[in-house]
């Protein structure tokens, strides 16, 4: 896990897909879940994987989750559906890759790679081959997409006075890659994808400053519940309104953090705003 030595007073953990790049509608339709119905044998039922895949990644509060367990959450959502049943579809949700997830804090290709070499477990190895897929596909596919209007600005205003990491749930690779691409690796202390740990475990960092002098800016529930863990405070970057979320991050939110005035009302107007943006539930029919 990385551990960060402060040089600033602020600590700032920044998400990266869906909040600082518009990536998550591009990567999840054309790269995770054409993947995930080739490698699933869900050709005959792809209209309905598309849209539970679609619910789970971007338009409901699991958004932003680790890409295993949203493929785990997928199947289950397609058990559920009476379409599937009615075409004589049987989904199965691999056994062994809900333990592993239930064990394992790095839920990345690395960690998945050594245990299918020490099990040889086939389910875990075809999950293994379909997160290589996904990975592939967007190195191929993902380019050119620059972060969202008012990144740039918001963190070279915070610059002087923050520490800031990336605090994802991407492959390395792929962050890296992003960050240096489009110049907004220089404001940041450290890079932690998903081999680094899970957000929970990289904002453990944010103990090291004082109280209600660190953030993290994200576009997900996981974000937020991470920063929670953590006593951290939380800026949301809205789903669907990303414009702006940021705008209003840099003319006044980066100065509440900075005064002191963010937490209390602030902060608890912002969530309940974010709340109201993701359901929990689903729009399409369900068994029982």
């Amino acid at each position: 896990m990385y551990e960060i030595t402060p040089k600033h007073d602020f600590f700032v953990g920044i998400d990266s897909d869906g909040c600082v790049f518009d990536t998550m509608e591009l990567k999840h339709k054309e790269c995770f879940i054409p993947n995930i119905i080739n490698s699933y044998e869900l050709q005959s039922i792809s209209k309905y994987a598309r849209e539970a895949a679609e619910f789970v990644n971007l338009y409901s509060k699991s958004r932003g989750i680790n890409r295993f367990p949203a493929l785990v959450e997928t199947l289950e959502w397609l058990q559920k559906r009476p379409e599937v049943k009615a075409r004589g579809v049987t989904i199965t949700v691999p056994q062994s890759l809900a333990k592993w997830i239930a064990e394992e804090t790095k839920l990345g290709n690395p960690a998945l790679e050594k245990i299918v070499q020490e099990t040889g477990d086939k389910d875990l190895a075809h999950a293994l081959k379909w997160s290589i897929a996904v990975n592939e596909t967007i190195a191929s596919m993902v380019r050119g997409v620059p972060p969202f209007p008012m990144v740039h600005e918001s963190l070279a205003k915070m610059a002087a006075k923050a520490d800031m990491v990336v605090c994802s749930a991407t492959p390395n690779e792929a962050l890296e890659a992003e960050w240096k691409e489009h110049d907004v690796a220089k404001y940041v202390v450290a890079i932690c994808g998903q081999e680094a740990g899970s957000k929970k475990e990289t904002l453990t960092n944010a103990k090291k400053y004082g109280e209600n002098k660190s953030l993290m800016i994200g576009d997900a529930p996981g974000d937020f519940k991470a920063a929670q863990a953590n006593n951290t405070l939380f800026y949301p970057i809205n789903p669907g309104n990303e414009e702006a979320s940021w705008q209003r991050f840099h003319d006044e939110a980066i100065d509440k953090f900075f005064d002191g005035s963010f937490a209390g009302d602030y902060q608890k107007m912002l969530l309940d705003e974010f709340d109201s943006y993701l359901p929990e539930k689903p729009s399409f029919k369900l068994i029982g």
